[in-house]
Parts: structure tokens; C-alpha cells; sequence
């Protein structure tokens, strides 16, 4: 696979599995297929939630500053804000190098960087920590639990998090979701959901003060070992975080394109 079909594939990987978890929050959930963008807004309290991402492989400058003005266009008409998702290898050179500017332009203000990766890596040996015993997440004691994890991690008030996951019966049954627990405690999460053919690696956190123990790649090596087990798929992709990228490739995840988030400026 080219570095250019990976990028593509990221894009759409995106767009597949946010259209399953935004319907499972609001049947009646913004899900738009536009020209040059896909619009997926739960318009949930939980930003993660609430995304849209170009869609156009090689647009000129202009036509991404055409595009961009329309994404903030349809972020401030919500009630919850939300992220673009930029994924930066689908611009030509010439775009990628004005993008920035023309983002702000539109009165989008970034917020951080990821990127997407992806391999053919499953299966992967069943995992064990010594620290740690695993379980499925399969009630909302460990729905909550899991939204919780995800809230302290990446910063977001606890009540946020549970309006994104809490009462869900795709995260109870469709998604290969899992809790690692120390002396009972969890500490740590991570799931992979079914996307078209590959497993797709999701919301995968570690509370802040047992980060660096090797907790976050055991559970997501959990995650994707019995993933793998029940549909029999052998390629995964994922979007990390910049505290995430260094965990994956150890794995077997391959980086591809660079992505880019960005929020309305304030």
C-alpha cells in the first residue's frame, strides 16, 4: 500500500467508524456526506464526538480554504464544539504549506496534532501484564468506568465523557472494549470496533498517574487480540494522539499521514 493510499484510507477509516458512534449517541445525529467534506456531529458534550474531516485528495489552496470556510460554517450553527480533522498528506504541497493560514482565515484556531497509522499486524500474540487483569466491558459500571479514564486523560470534565459513552449499547456489544484493572481499579482502556474490513483501534486511555508502566499497549494489544479472535480480520488502523504515537509502532502499526486538529477560535 502507498504512503498516499494509507493516508486515503485513514481519511475513510474515520468516516466509517464516527458514523457508527455518532448514530449510537442520536439516531438523528448530523451525518452528512457533503462535497469535500464528511460532516459526523453527535453534538455531544464529548468533543471527540463531534467531527468533520476534508475529504478531497489533492485540492488546490483555493478549494481548501473554500472547504475550510464551510466546516466553520457548520461548527458555529452547533450547539457543542467540536474538532476538524485534517489528515495533512491528502493536500497537494502547495496547500499543506498555506493550510494554517487559511484555517485561520476561517476563524478555525488549531488545537493539537495526531496521526494516522495502520498495519497488517494482526494476529498479535495474547497479551498479559503483570499489573493487570482484563475485562470486556459489557455494563454501564464499566461504561462509566471507561468514559471516566478517557475524561482524566485527555482533559475533559468527567460529565463530558459520560455523555459520550454512557448508556450505549454498541460499546456493550459491537465494540471489542476493554477495562485493564489493577487491584480492581481500572486504570486503563482501549477497544477496537469492525470498519470495512479492518479493526479500528478507539478511545484508548491510561489514568495520568499510571502512565509509563506499559499499561495503554497491553490493553490495546487486549483489544485488538480478541478483535481479531471474533472476525477473523488481520489489518487494524488507528489515529493516535502525539502522547499515544510511540506506543503503537511497537506493535506493528506503520505511521501515515500526519493529522491535524482544529476547533473554532474563540
Amino acid at each position: 500500500m502507498t504512503d498516499r493510499t494509507a493516508s486515503i484510507e485513514s481519511m475513510e477509516q474515520l468516516a466509517v467508524v464516527w458514523r457508527a458512534m455518532v448514530l449510537d449517541r442520536d439516531t438523528d445525529a448530523d451525518v452528512r456526506d457533503l462535497p469535500g467534506i464528511a460532516v459526523r456531529w453527535a453534538d455531544s458534550r464529548f468533543a471527540f464526538w463531534n467531527c468533520l474531516t476534508l475529504t478531497e485528495v489533492d485540492a488546490d489552496p483555493a478549494r481548501v480554504g473554500e472547504r475550510l470556510s464551510q466546516a466553520a460554517d457548520i461548527m458555529r450553527a452547533k450547539k457543542h464544539p467540536g474538532f476538524l480533522w485534517l489528515f495533512e498528506d491528502l493536500l497537494t504541497d502547495e496547500a499543506r504549506a498555506q493550510v494554517r493560514t487559511a484555517a485561520e482565515r476561517a476563524g478555525l484556531a488549531y488545537a493539537f496534532p495526531g496521526t494516522g497509522m495502520a498495519g497488517d499486524l494482526l494476529p498479535v500474540p495474547a497479551p498479559s501484564h503483570p499489573d493487570l487483569t482484563f475485562v470486556r466491558v459489557a455494563t454501564d459500571e464499566h461504561l462509566t468506568a471507561y468514559a471516566d479514564l478517557n475524561s482524566r486523560a485527555y482533559g475533559f470534565p468527567l460529565e463530558d465523557g459520560r455523555d459520550g459513552l454512557c448508556g450505549s449499547t454498541l460499546w456493550k456489544s459491537g465494540v471489542h472494549a476493554y477495562l485493564g484493572l489493577r487491584d480492581g481499579v481500572p486504570v486503563t482502556c482501549a477497544a477496537t470496533v469492525e470498519a470495512d474490513g479492518r479493526l479500528f483501534v478507539v478511545l484508548v486511555a491510561t489514568s495520568p498517574e499510571w502512565e509509563r508502566r506499559g499499561y495503554g499497549e497491553a490493553v490495546t494489544r487486549k483489544a485488538l487480540y480478541e478483535g481479531a479472535r471474533a472476525t477473523g480480520l488481520t489489518r487494524a488502523t488507528l489515529h493516535a494522539t502525539e502522547a499515544g504515537a510511540p506506543v503503537y509502532p511497537r506493535i506493528g502499526f506503520r505511521p501515515n499521514s500526519p493529522v491535524h486538529f482544529y476547533g473554532l477560535r474563540a
